[in-house]
């Protein structure tokens, strides 16, 4: 089955995701394409997986339905259907998406990934690094995951 390519009506599976998060990747795309998209839907009290940002990769986010949660460095704010907003690279763009309304939302993430990149998940102090090239020094690629000591204040 190839990707959908319209982001009202593609099917989201819940498969892999917390309870009440579906998503679609959206288009096919060749391997090492950086701008890629995906679909997502959260049902009422529902919550994107982890409130994080990245080193290496921008994000755009626009809300298809319903009205969306924000929250980011600045604190929380209600989206609703048709506005946008960037992630910029680094503690700027740190983000993550709630329901806090009694319907579905349905949002559009486009990310331009880069070929390594470092991502910070904030709630659990843990720290990823991925490259998508191989490594030398091992059969795949390199990805592992790291925790980190929390600031001291």
């Amino acid at each position: 089955m190839s990707a959908p390519t319209n982001a009202f009506r593609a099917e989201c599976d819940g498969e892999g995701w917390p309870e009440g998060v579906r998503g679609a990747r959206l288009l096919e795309r060749p391997p090492g394409t950086k701008l890629v998209s995906a679909v997502w839907e959260l049902d009422p009290g529902a919550e994107s997986p982890q409130y994080h940002l990245h080193h290496a990769t921008e994000e755009l986010l626009l809300v298809v339905a319903g009205t969306a949660t924000l929250k980011t460095p600045e604190g929380e704010r209600m989206l609703e259907p048709g506005e946008v907003v960037h992630f910029p690279l680094g503690a700027p763009g740190a983000h993550k998406v709630l329901n806090r309304s009694d319907a579905p939302v349905r949002y559009l993430m486009i990310a331009a990934h880069s070929r390594l990149d470092v991502i910070e998940y904030l709630d659990t102090n843990e720290v990823v690094v991925y490259s998508h090239e191989p490594s030398i020094l091992a059969e795949d690629p390199i990805f592992f995951r790291h925790e980190l000591e929390p600031r001291k204040e």
